[in-house]
């Protein structure tokens, strides 16, 4: 089949990690901008065109927790590209996003090569931390900035979530995954069996993953929380958990067929973006009326479907954005991914490794390979950005688009099948648990819950659990009598 030589492909792709770092000396391991560095040349080496940074024009990057102003221009200074434009993404903004503007920027003409890389070394942070010395990191010049920021629209989480328990990803990710249990009728026991099957699963992919940063295995109990592991927030344990204390980089070349031919790249290396669909409405969870649903997936993998003819349950292979199993229920849910469907080849960011900004980058490269080695087959790989707020997914194959690549933005959609409620900060009164859950219940005990008035408006308390409250029994739908925001009894 011929192929158009503006047609955007990934001929390069890498993922890298160090785990060997001298506990006395963590500053001689390397920062982010160096595994940046490294990734991106073995993306180079990957796709056997040796000048090909030389060539880009573009070097993009999302933002993680380093606080380099433009890591991108040293990047292609380093990399001979010193004419490249830069980009940062900041966090907020979905990493499909990045992608998918990349392979358009290609496909449009705008760029001929886009380097894309990410990185993050909390790992050599927490050491320096740990030994109490000053992490060192390459500086820049005053006044650097990259030639374009992508930043969101809005804020992921409202002041009232902030203010009252909400500020950490695991307590909403939480109340989303009980919302689920009780939308889908389960009993607490069974549901906390169905999740610790789900992320068995997900382990047993890490362990034969070579580029998992947790490759140990874990027991149904251990994930559970029977057998010792912390409950950080109910009903989820440390292994739940997204895990961001990694050094992990990775980097992902683009590049047009046209020019792609022209290197001698060869044609079992060319992987090709069919299409990118992204949802960027922002909706603060405790305004959405219905938490356990998330809009954005359905309607992006619809348009998807209806664009391409393939429907994102169908591809080969599967890497559903994993910060937490409510994050992948909810996917396959919306999309109609059977609950046998293996939806990841990575192990997810609990196992994996969660580097901040840029697991969907990871996830691509792990995809890469698998892909190349599977000629014919497909690929769907999302990304989530803040709390289920804005949702991508983006669809993959060896064989050429049957037709021209998209990347499509279906917000207007999806907030017009999204109910929204009215969220108040002070109430009193009597009120219903919509959903909820317990953090540190080891220790703490504290209750976080988004509760619905009588009057249909809606409120976040948190407070000290009331007596008698367990893991066991289940407070969806209970009344209770709220007498100040972290106050309330069980009616």
């Amino acid at each position: 089949m011929d192929v158009a030589d503006r047609t955007p492909i990934l001929v390069g792709a890498a993922a890298l990690q160090q785990k060997e770092i001298d506990p006395a000396d963590p500053n001689a391991a390397r920062e982010p901008l160096e595994l940046m560095i490294d990734a991106a040349q073995a993306a180079a080496a990957d796709c056997t065109a040796a000048d090909i940074l030389r060539r880009a024009t573009s070097v993009r990057a999302p933002r993680g927790f380093w606080d380099y102003p433009d890591p991108c221009r040293l990047i292609a200074e380093r990399s001979g590209a010193a004419r490249a434009r830069t980009e940062i993404a900041e966090i907020g903004v979905l990493q499909t996003t990045v992608i998918g503007r990349a392979a358009r920027d290609i496909a449009d003409g705008k760029d001929d090569v886009v380097l894309l890389v990410g990185a993050e070394a909390r790992n050599r942070s927490r050491l320096c931390g740990k030994l109490g010395v000053e992490e060192r990191l390459t500086a820049q010049d005053e006044g650097t900035a990259p030639d374009h920021v992508l930043e969101p629209a809005e804020d992921v989480i409202s002041e009232i979530e902030i203010h009252r328990g909400l500020a950490w990803p695991v307590n909403q990710y939480a109340l989303i995954e009980n919302a689920i249990r009780a939308a889908e009728s389960r009993s607490v026991d069974s549901h906390r069996d169905q999740i610790a099957d789900l992320w068995s699963r997900f382990n047993a992919v890490a362990a034969a993953n070579p580029h998992a940063w947790n490759r140990q295995p874990a027991s149904h109990a251990e994930i559970r929380g029977d057998s010792g592991v912390k409950m950080l927030a109910f009903p989820y344990t440390k292994l739940h958990t997204s895990q961001w204390n990694v050094d992990q980089a990775a980097a992902l070349i683009l590049t047009s067929a046209g020019l792609a031919g022209e290197l001698g790249i060869e044609r079992e290396r060319w992987i090709f973006p069919w299409a990118v669909v992204d949802s960027n409405l922002m909706l603060p969870l405790s305004q959405r009326r219905e938490p356990h649903r998330c809009v954005g997936f359905c309607k992006a993998a619809a348009r998807i479907e209806q664009r391409t003819g393939t429907a994102i349950a169908d591809a080969t292979y599967l890497e559903l954005y994993s910060c937490f199993p409510s994050a992948v229920r909810l996917q396959m849910r919306e999309m109609g991914i059977p609950a046998d469907r293996d939806v990841t080849v990575t192990g997810g960011m609990a196992y994996a490794g969660g580097p901040l900004n840029n697991f969907v980058l990871q996830g691509l490269a792990r995809l890469a390979e698998l892909l190349r080695g599977d000629r014919g087959s497909s690929a769907a790989l999302t990304a989530v950005s803040g709390m289920l707020t804005k949702q991508g997914v983006s669809l993959w194959s060896t064989e050429p688009p049957t037709t021209p690549f998209f990347f499509d933005d279906v917000s207007s959609e999806t907030e017009a099948e999204t109910a929204a409620v009215e969220v108040i900060d002070d109430a009193a009164g009597e009120a219903t648990i919509v959903t909820y859950t317990v953090l540190a219940p080891d220790s703490e005990n504290q209750i976080v819950a988004l509760v619905e008035l009588d009057d249909g408006r809606r409120t976040v308390i948190a407070g000290p659990a009331p007596a008698g409250t367990s893991l066991e029994q289940e407070l969806i739908g209970r009344r209770i009598r709220i007498r100040t925001p972290d106050q309330l009894s069980f009616l």
